[in-house]
C-alpha cells in the first residue's frame, strides 16, 4: 500500500527530500499562490502550524503557477513575500505542477486517494488541501474555500 513515505518532494534549488520521515506525523499538503484571492490563508496556515507543530504537525506548501498565473515568482521571491506579508515560517517546497502530465507524483497520488466533488481528480484552484494521517494515508481533501481554521478540529483529532 502506498503512503506519503513512498514519495519525495523538491526543495527550492532542486534537491529532492524524502517524505519517509513524515510517517508518524500529521501532514497538511497545500498548493499555494502569492497573487490569489485565497493567499491570505497563509496566515491561517501559519497559525495552525505554530499551534500544533510541537505535537507532530507539518505543512508542506507547494507553490503552483497553474491557476491564472498567480505564482509567477522565483523561489526566493515567493519565500520573501510569504515571510514579509504573513510571517510564514513553515517550509515552502519548490514550485510544482499539480495537474496534467507534468503533475508531481505526490499530487497524482493525493488526487487518486482523495478525489474531489463527483470523483474528479483535478485540482480546481490554489489552496486545495490534503490532510495526511500519522499512518501516511490521505484522510481528507479540502477545497480552496476551506479556511485553515476550519481544518483545526480534524487536525487536532489526528494528533
Amino acid at each position: 500500500m502506498t503512503t506519503i513515505a513512498d514519495f519525495s518532494a523538491p526543495l527550492p534549488g532542486g534537491e529532492q527530500v524524502s517524505l519517509a520521515d513524515r510517517l508518524g506525523k500529521v501532514v497538511l499538503v497545500v498548493n499555494t499562490a502569492s497573487k490569489c484571492g485565497f493567499t491570505p490563508q497563509y496566515a491561517g496556515l501559519e497559525a495552525l502550524w505554530r499551534k500544533y507543530r510541537d505535537r507532530g504537525f507539518e505543512i508542506l506548501a507547494f507553490p503552483c503557477n497553474q491557476f491564472g498565473g498567480q505564482e509567477p515568482g522565483t523561489a526566493e521571491e515567493i519565500a520573501d513575500f510569504c515571510d514579509l506579508t504573513f510571517g510564514v515560517s513553515f517550509p515552502l517546497m519548490a514550485k510544482v505542477e499539480v495537474n496534467g502530465e507534468g503533475a508531481a507524483p505526490l499530487y497524482r497520488w493525493l488526487k487518486q486517494e482523495a478525489p474531489g466533488v463527483l470523483g474528479t481528480q483535478g485540482i480546481k484552484w490554489n489552496f486545495t488541501k490534503f490532510l495526511v494521517g500519522r499512518d501516511g494515508k490521505v484522510v481528507r481533501r479540502y477545497p480552496p474555500t476551506a479556511k485553515p481554521a476550519a481544518l483545526e478540529r480534524d487536525i487536532a483529532a489526528l494528533l
